[in-house]
């Protein structure tokens, strides 16, 4: 074992963040609509919106022009793609606005540069109260539609679920055919999970409804946050505008810790729903001290108060981030939910006192697996989840030493490792979509002696290596990165490389994700008091803004290629369109020269080839592995599809068909399903990388008796 590194604990580069958008922008609505007594405009109608929003406006504007890596100007193509990108995120389908509403606003289309530049954001409230008034008379017709129009199951049509194989609606007329069809769709798949056609048609009435009454509680911040990343995403699909709450929301992702109940929730059909309840937050200690109070998944909070006396506040069809600013406070503080249990029966008060809830889901964790060999070996494998690279930046800057870091926690993982005897580590990187690329080149340097981690190249072409400088490592032995096309950013740093360096082998989909571009975070706040001390910045939000590119050690790009494994395994992931090149106006890739960096030889051409053979094998005699194959097939043949049947017996033919797979690709995608207190399944596809590690430990010790020799 090679001499354990020291000084692990210091902060490098702490002026550089990476981060990384897999499923771009979070959307603000829902696939539905809501009710008959939402206001007839939005709440935004008659405010003062032009300070604030013109100051900001024109910050976004100059830092792009200053800072963004391509050096691409604020003109009439930017215009052009920030006006599509607006117009659908409110209507992607096509349901809601009409031709004559989109040629309306057309006269703007080449015009948004002008306007951001100026601090004009009249074009997104103009759109945004059109959108309005058009879902209230959508929630008309869908009325109409389910309690007078007679559905026929029987006959041969098709619903087009692709927005850009349609037009807008000419008219009223087409608008209802639509919408005919559209609720034609929501009433099979209900009545496909065993509702009845009139518990279907309740049930998609009240979504409507639900959806028309939250959108019509978007706040300006809301608002403007969508509004000005559909112009800064038209550079690059990770250039965002966060307003003050998305900040703070990322904020507290990045350090894995809030002050609140310790529960997930989630909105559906308007009620805010208990999805999981934190192992150790303040529900669940507050739960097992009071059992009639015990919060529980599938409890609907109806109302919020604050302390022991504040009013209740009716939180039913309130915006799901509105509850939780309710919900949130200080810690040691009262917050008072009305909860009915499993939705049903009378409402009660529950008392329960905040506290700092950790984020432990989001944290480094470990676990050794006792395996055996074929031939009856023993062996120890330590098995690290890294689900993101996280640090928590406001404790980094203010210098304090106990700064969360997942170098930090993964160090202590493989130490704990080292002292229980295990002989290989497997470092699980297939839900991470990056995060701090400090912790990505201080994470890579717990595996390799010293040199460079990643090449940067900035808007100026000039390109710097970013070094481990650390002598020594903290874990030498056999390494296997298992990855995804999931795995992006940080993630690809670390493995391309572990690769590059021939320190481990990478495991999983043929490619990781592909995005080879670093973002870093502008607090507008602070931007505003530059040269001043920002003791107090005010809360104008921040851009997540691309000024670099990262390159491997050997001058290869990870952009839109990714991470290649060296030991592909089948995977539903592998043809999912989540990669870099499915989203909108990608950086190009290209090269820079290589580095110098030590090359070690345990992943030589000889020692893949072998594990290939031998993982493949295994993988083709697998009935577990066929059934996966078999539901790539099904998914693949239906991937393109853009239309769905309408007839009853053939979609509930294609439903059921379809289901297995779509239940397989929610388990890959969500983990609010999985038990928290499980590291890893152990499932098929586990013991498939179990077994490809004891192949590796085993090729490694051959390889060194044989260079001995």
């Amino acid at each position: 074992m090679a001499n354990v590194r020291r000084n692990w604990t210091h902060l490098r580069h702490p002026a550089f963040f990476l981060f990384t958008v897999i499923a771009t922008f979070a959307a603000l609505v829902a696939a539905s609509l809501a009710p008959k007594d939402a206001p007839a405009q939005g709440p935004l109608a008659g405010q003062n919106r032009h300070l604030p929003e013109r100051h900001i406006s024109r910050m976004v504007s100059r830092l792009l022009l200053r800072d963004h890596l391509s050096n691409m100007p604020l003109d009439d193509t930017i215009s052009q793609r920030a006006f599509d990108k607006f117009l659908k995120f409110w209507d992607p389908l096509k349901l809601y606005f009409t031709q004559q509403d989109v040629a309306e606003f057309a006269v703007n289309r080449n015009l948004l540069d002008d306007q951001i530049r100026s601090g004009n954001t009249e074009f997104a409230h103009k759109v945004y109260d059109r959108f309005i008034q058009r879902t209230l008379q959508r929630v008309e017709t869908i009325d109409k539609l389910l309690a007078e129009h007679d559905f026929n199951f029987d006959e041969e049509e098709v619903f087009v679920t692709d927005g850009d194989k349609v037009d807008y609606p000419a008219n009223d007329a087409e608008a209802t055919d639509r919408w005919r069809k559209r609720l034609k769709y929501d009433l099979l798949s209900q009545m496909a999970d065993g509702k009845t056609l009139e518990e279907a048609k309740e049930r998609i009435g009240k979504r409507y409804h639900s959806y028309a009454r939250r959108i019509a509680q978007t706040s300006e911040d809301e608002l403007l946050e969508v509004y000005l990343t559909s112009i800064t995403s038209s550079y690059d699909p990770h250039t965002t505008y966060m307003s003050p709450g998305t900040l703070e929301n990322f904020n507290i992702q990045m350090r894995l810790n809030l002050e609140g109940i310790g529960a997930a929730l989630l909105s559906e059909d308007g009620y805010c729903k208990v999805s999981k309840v934190i192992p150790g937050g303040a529900a669940d200690k507050h739960g097992k001290k009071n059992a009639e109070e015990k919060l529980e998944p599938e409890d609907v909070i109806v109302s919020v108060g604050q302390g022991t006396d504040g009013e209740m506040v009716d939180v039913v069809d309130m915006k799901l981030n509105d509850v939780v600013d309710l919900i949130r406070g200080k810690a040691n503080s009262i917050v008072r939910l009305g909860v009915k249990k499993k939705g049903k029966g009378e409402t009660k008060i529950y008392n329960i006192t905040r506290a700092k809830v950790a984020l432990t889901d989001s944290e480094a964790r470990g676990e050794v697996i006792d395996a055996t060999t074929p031939d009856g070996r023993k062996m120890k494998i330590g098995w690290i989840d890294l689900p993101s690279f996280y640090l928590d930046m406001e404790a980094a800057r203010s210098g304090n030493p106990n700064v969360k870091r997942s170098t930090i926690d993964v160090a202590r993982l493989l130490a704990d490792f080292r002292t229980k005897g295990v002989e290989a580590v497997v470092l699980d990187l297939r839900r991470n979509g990056g995060g701090s690329l400090t912790e990505a080149i201080d994470l890579t340097g717990l595996f390799i002696d010293e040199g460079p981690v990643v090449q940067v190249k900035d808007a100026e072409n000039n390109v710097h290596p970013y070094k481990d400088i650390n002598r020594g490592m903290l874990w030498d032995g056999p390494l296997v990165v298992l990855t995804s096309k999931m795995s992006a950013s940080a993630s690809e740093i670390l493995a391309g490389a572990i690769q590059d360096y021939g320190r481990g082998i990478v495991v999983g989909d043929e490619q990781t994700h592909g995005k080879g571009t670093v973002q870093t975070l502008l607090d507008l706040g602070r931007e505003e008091l530059m040269g001043a001390n920002p003791v107090n910045p005010p809360s104008l939000g921040a851009l997540k803004i691309t000024l670099q590119k990262f390159y491997r050690p050997s001058g290869k790009s990870t952009q839109l290629k990714g991470v290649e494994a060296d030991v592909p395994l089948p995977a539903l992931t592998a043809n999912m369109d989540i990669a870099e090149g499915d989203l909108d106006y990608p950086v190009p890739f290209d090269t820079v020269r290589t580095t110098e960096f030590p090359k070690s030889n345990a992943n030589a051409a000889p020692i893949v080839t072998e594990l290939n053979r031998l993982s493949q094998q295994r993988v083709q005699s697998s009935e577990d592995f066929a059934k996966l194959n078999k539901m790539i097939g099904t998914y693949l043949e239906q991937k393109d599809k853009k239309q769905v049947d309408l007839n009853q017996k053939k979609f509930m033919a294609e439903y059921e068909a379809l289901s297995e797979r779509e239940k397989e690709i929610e388990s890959l995608v969500n983990s609010e399903d999985k038990d928290p207190n499980e590291i890893v399944d152990r499932d098929y596809y586990f013991d498939e990388v179990i077994r490809i590690t004891e192949d590796y430990v085993k090729l490694l010790e051959q390889q060194k008796v044989a260079a001995n020799n």
